[in-house]
């Protein structure tokens, strides 16, 4: 457990600088579930994990000084979570699933804060950065960009670590003694994720009008979740 809770965070760690840096779109929810879910040896499941958080933050997108939740490191945790555990209890369920689901969702939230101090951070080795331009000092501007790097690595990585094993943990030993009812509650909440992803959807669709692209990604979402 300890091992696949260290790969999954040093990948997850890395994916999350291309929210910063590459940005190309590594760091989608869709993309980043199934690296993680390959690395793990479960390719299937971090696809599902990935459209699911899809699908639920697809009208949050940065604009201005607005910073959405953060969720590529929702689906570092609801991916690496449910199949870790899975590997402890008999395999990855659909049930397994949407209790990832429901116990990593408030890590987004939380880890927004985590952005907005790397964004704060940023700004401060922008203006130091400035700083060395004006005097010439071509090696500060690069250490002060490599530091920036290092230091979002580290602190993505770091702060999946700290929320996926406390929360693997009580999804291996929680998880097998939920009563009947609650299974059959987590089984109707992993069919209810797609109609409320549906109405997400439906309301990004109104504000940006793409239609095809969201009704495709719905169609083959529930498709996916129909097969599985």
């Amino acid at each position: 457990m300890w091992i696949s809770a260290v790969e999954a965070s040093l990948l997850g760690g890395f994916l999350c600088l291309d929210r910063i840096v590459l940005q190309i779109m590594l760091s989608r929810p869709v993309i980043t579930a199934p690296l993680i879910g390959l690395a793990l040896g479960d390719p299937l499941t971090g696809l599902m994990a990935g459209a699911i958080t899809e699908l639920l933050w697809i009208d949050r997108f940065p604009m201005g000084t607005y910073l959405p939740p953060n969720d590529t490191i929702a689906a570092v945790l609801m991916t690496a979570g449910a199949i870790i555990a899975g590997k402890h209890t008999g395999g990855v369920s659909p049930e397994l699933l949407a209790a990832a689901v429901l116990l990593f969702v408030p890590a987004a939230y939380i880890a927004r804060q985590l952005d907005m101090l790397i964004a704060r951070s940023a700004n401060a080795a922008a203006t130091a950065a400035v700083k060395d331009a004006r005097s010439g000092d071509a090696r500060g501007i690069a250490v002060r960009h490599y530091t920036s790097l290092a230091k979002t690595f580290v602190l993505s990585s770091v702060f999946i670590f700290t929320l996926l094993m406390p929360g693997t943990v009580l999804l291996v030993y929680m998880f097998p003694a939920l009563p009947d009812c609650c299974m059959r509650t987590l089984a109707m909440v992993y069919w209810f994720i797609p109609v409320l992803g549906f109405a997400v959807a439906l309301a990004t669709i109104k504000v940006r009008g793409g239609l095809p692209v969201f009704a495709g990604l719905l169609l083959v979402a529930m498709i996916l979740f129909g097969l599985w």
